[in-house]
This record gives structure tokens, sequence and C-alpha cells, in this order.
């Protein structure tokens, strides 16, 4: 391992959505977001991303993308949740294809970390699934496996998928994250709205310099620039919360980059700052 924290941005698919998913405040309509009687002009495509990052205490991926499954069928992979995702997958975009190319197998994983349980994060799981640790937070853990029109458990039904407790820590919009190595390094940090139990990310350097990944605290950094919350939200009040906290951290000097998970300016790149 290195002394750097290393972050890879890697797209491990793409998604098809009607625009009010994204940003759902700029359509009067409250259900534009499903796509139900609206035309193919207002569909959007959208990159999925996953994030590897090397750090002196491990090797973690963030979020999996797309299952295989969808290059030959949506529907088997997302059954009726096709009318609001469309997912595609090009050849070599696949999680573990993207950690072969970077010379990693999936059991090298000594965490995979799943931000929340939609199907687009966490499609692809399987392909992981030899991974040391996985975890997700117990709020969404527990959400995701009573709520089967808004998830899927078939897309880690076999794998050993573990939780964390937030803890109370003063940090983010609940005031609540998750140390994952204990030394302030990588935090899980509570942002409820999109998913009750949804984490985005902090990775931190000892001069105070740091990486937010947001998940989907908003679908693109259009979002907390305008306050405009996704259309899927368990909470909207929330959302809204974990927006302005995002905009704050994104204005913050100390940020580097602040990252939305589908954020069509965002390509593939790499992140390094000082452990």
């Amino acid at each position: 391992m290195t002394d750097n924290i290393k972050i890879h941005i890697l797209h491990t698919g793409l998604v098809k959505v009607d625009k009010a998913l994204p940003f759902h405040g700029l359509y009067r309509n409250p259900l534009a977001f499903t796509g139900l009687f609206r035309s193919e002009k207002n569909q959007i495509t959208l990159p999925v991303s996953s994030y590897l990052i090397e750090h002196p205490k491990g090797l973690i991926l963030i979020d999996t993308g797309w299952n295989k499954q969808v290059r030959t069928s949506n529907w088997k992979e997302l059954g009726l949740q096709v009318q609001i995702n469309t997912g595609y997958l090009p050849a070599g975009w696949a999680v573990d294809e993207r950690l072969k190319t970077l010379g990693y197998r999936p059991e090298d994983l000594d965490y995979v970390l799943l931000s929340h349980l939609h199907c687009d994060h966490v499609s692809g799981l399987k392909h992981v699934a030899n991974a040391k640790k996985i975890l997700v937070s117990a709020p969404e853990w527990h959400a995701a496996n009573h709520l089967p029109l808004v998830y899927l458990p078939s897309e880690w039904r076999g794998v050993n998928v573990q939780t964390y407790d937030y803890q109370h820590t003063g940090i983010g919009p609940t005031g609540e994250s998750y140390d994952i190595f204990g030394d302030g390094s990588l935090l899980q940090v509570h942002t409820a709205g999109h998913a009750s139990g949804m984490s985005a990310t902090l990775v931190r350097s000892r001069t105070g310099r740091y990486v937010l990944l947001a998940a989907d605290v908003g679908y693109a950094n259009r979002s907390w620039e305008e306050m405009l919350t996704p259309g899927i939200c368990t909470n909207r009040k929330a959302a809204i919360t974990s927006l302005g906290w995002a905009r704050d951290m994104a204005h913050d000097p100390n940020c580097i980059e602040a990252l939305a998970n589908h954020d069509t300016h965002t390509d593939q790149h790499v992140i390094t700052l000082a452990y």
C-alpha cells in the first residue's frame, strides 16, 4: 500500500432516467420522476460511479454499479424498476472488470462500503462478493429489507453483508458518522433524505484537506448549488438539509473535490491526497 490515499473515480455503468429524477424541484408533476406517461424526449442518460480507494490501511470500494445481467436483460435484473431505471454496461465497465484493469481482484478488497442499497449502487455486488468485508449502515439495511418495491433484495441475497451503527460525532447533516479505521481518515457520514440510511464518504488527510464522495445527496454538483433534491426521497426535508451540508463542504477551502455519483461532467480520474 501507499503512504498517500489514492481515489480512483470509476464509471461502472450508465442509467437512463426521466430528467425529473435527478432534479425533482424543476417539475410541477410530483410523479414525473417515474417517467409514467412521459415521452422519450424527457429521458437523459447519466453515469453510474464507483470509487476505489487505495489507503495505507486497506483497499476500499465504494458502491458497485450494474451487474453484467443488464447487458442482456434489464427486466431480469430490475423487474418493475425498469420503468424508472434503464441500465447500460459497456464492455470492460463492470466493477470486477474495472478492478482487473487496475491490477486487483475482488478478494483483494478489504472493504466494500455501500452508500445505500438502490439498484444502481448495489446491482454489481455479487461481482465483488469475495471481498473481506461488505458494510452498509444498519438503518439502510433495515429499510432495504422491508421495502421490496423500492429495493431489490435479490441483489444481495447470498452475500455476507454486515452493518454498522452511526455514532454521534457532530459530523454531517445529522451529526452522525461511522469511522472505518478509527483515525478520522475515512468516514461514512449519515446523509438522510434520498434514502433513510444513506452515507456519503468523507476522505480526509491529516492536513485537513478532504474529498467528499456525496453519493446521491444530489445527482449532480448542480444539485447542491441550486438545492435540487432527487425525485426519490424518503424525507424531502432531510434531503434539503443534506444538500445544504454538501454545499458547505464543497465550498470549504479544504475541499479538494466534492463529487455526486451521477454527474455527467465527472470523468474517470484519480485524486491523490496525503494520509
